[in-house]
């Protein structure tokens, strides 16, 4: 795994676009967020499901790429002060309070068209083909948009202060968080000429370890603190927002972790290979303590 993040964070700095002198601060923005670290979740998941389903990891790369563009342009405007309003992100300060609010948008938006930039790259296009790169674009675009990402983030925003029941908030995090996991698995399996049934166990993995993930999200912005976490904790209870562990407790929380995780441990019967790693990536998910 460490030698993938590795991989991944020298393939992003690649596909920033130059300095020309005159677009310096939005590549600036850009690079802040895009290289500041992370568990690189997403970009991981793609290459892993690449090779499990008997592709190469360097044919996923412009893929894994996108995604997590996606995912760092989603957490710029996440953190503005129109959104959750944070100060900190991965232990640094967010990418609005370095360069300011209107920087911060066009960064997020010029990371959000990079990513389709980059599965239509030359590049992209040479090592996967045109009609695997199209896939790849119009699933990562239906996952990142109004049915997924943005409509997941839309929800959030309108149960702020109000008091939402766990199938509200499953809807919720099913989008906003889970639905860029699915691409994430789903793009790894889309290089590598996956079949259906392949691609359907990777669509039931990220959804288990989606909602895992949100939830244990949540029990951290309880148990944990700002120098391990990286960022604010309690801004949920801050925000007046419901989360499982406000709708559930903690304890129970913990079993549906848990349980997700089995499950989607379990979902990875259905390929030949080699699964030992996603089966220890999920449990690491689930085991966090940021």
């Amino acid at each position: 795994m460490t030698d993938r993040i590795a991989l991944i964070e020298q393939a992003l700095s690649g596909f920033l676009p130059e300095k020309d002198g005159d677009i310096d601060t939005v590549i600036d923005s850009m690079n802040y967020s895009l290289t500041a670290g992370g568990k690189r979740v997403r970009p991981v998941l793609t290459l892993e499901f690449a090779k499990l389903c008997g592709g190469e990891e360097k044919n996923a790369l412009p893929f894994a790429c996108a995604v997590e563009m996606i995912h760092t342009y989603s957490l710029i405007h996440d953190d503005l002060p129109c959104m959750d309003d944070d100060d900190m992100r991965r232990g640094k300060p967010t990418n609005h309070k370095v360069f300011g609010e209107a920087q911060a948008v066009l960064g997020g938006d010029a990371l959000l068209t990079l990513a389709f930039e980059t599965i239509l790259s030359e590049n992209a296009l040479k090592l996967n083909g045109a009609e695997k790169c199209v896939k790849a674009g119009r699933i990562l675009a239906e996952c990142a948009g109004a049915e997924g990402m943005i409509g997941g983030q839309i929800i959030d925003i309108e149960s702020e202060e109000m008091s939402v029941g766990v199938d509200r908030l499953r809807i919720m995090d099913r989008k906003k968080t889970g639905a860029l996991i699915k691409a994430a698995c789903l793009l790894g399996c889309i290089s590598a000429g996956a079949d259906e049934k392949q691609m359907k166990a990777a669509e039931c993995y990220a959804e288990k370890i989606g909602l895992a993930f949100q939830i244990v999200d949540d029990m951290l912005d309880v148990t944990s603190d700002e120098t391990t976490l990286g960022k604010p904790i309690g801004s949920d209870e801050q925000n007046k927002k419901s989360t499982y562990v406000s709708c559930l407790g903690l304890d129970e929380c913990r079993r549906i972790a848990d349980e997700l995780t089995k499950n989607a441990i379990k979902s990875l019967d259905a390929f030949s290979g080699d699964t030992c790693e996603l089966r220890i990536f999920a449990e690491k998910l689930r085991d966090r303590n940021k």
